[in-house]
């Protein structure tokens, strides 16, 4: 079974940058698309970022912007995401989630089979 774990989130200003990372194991990594999302108390989980198993197509939430940046380093089993110019309503925690094997890549978190035990970004102002 494929597990996931997130790192790298914490308390950062409003401004600064702050790379995730999300571990893979339990599955053959270049299988499957990994995806993004958020969740702020109170709000459902939302889209970030997502990038296909095959490492060559990405897509983002329009919030983003250009300011993050995903990325997948197999050598790692390890998809990053970089934030850069964060804001305080960047604020919440940051999940990883693989769809499965061979799917296409989506941006419905329903359609993903594993989820990581979450990493909490806060953006101060």
């Amino acid at each position: 079974q494929v597990q996931l774990a997130e790192f790298g989130g914490g308390l950062v200003q409003a401004g600064d940058s702050l790379r995730l990372s999300c571990v893979v194991s339990g599955g053959t990594f270049s299988d499957y698309a990994v995806g993004w999302f958020r969740q702020a108390p109170g709000k459902e989980r939302e889209f970030v970022a997502v990038v296909n198993w095959g490492g060559t197509g990405t897509y983002y939430g329009d919030f983003v912007k250009g300011r993050f940046t995903i990325s997948r380093d197999a050598a790692k089993n390890t998809v990053h995401l970089q934030m850069n110019s964060l804001k305080p309503e960047d604020t919440a925690v940051y999940y990883c989630g693989t769809p499965g094997p061979h799917d296409v890549y989506t941006i419905n978190p329903l359609e993903y089979e594993n989820w990581g035990q979450g990493t909490q970004v806060t953006v101060s102002s």
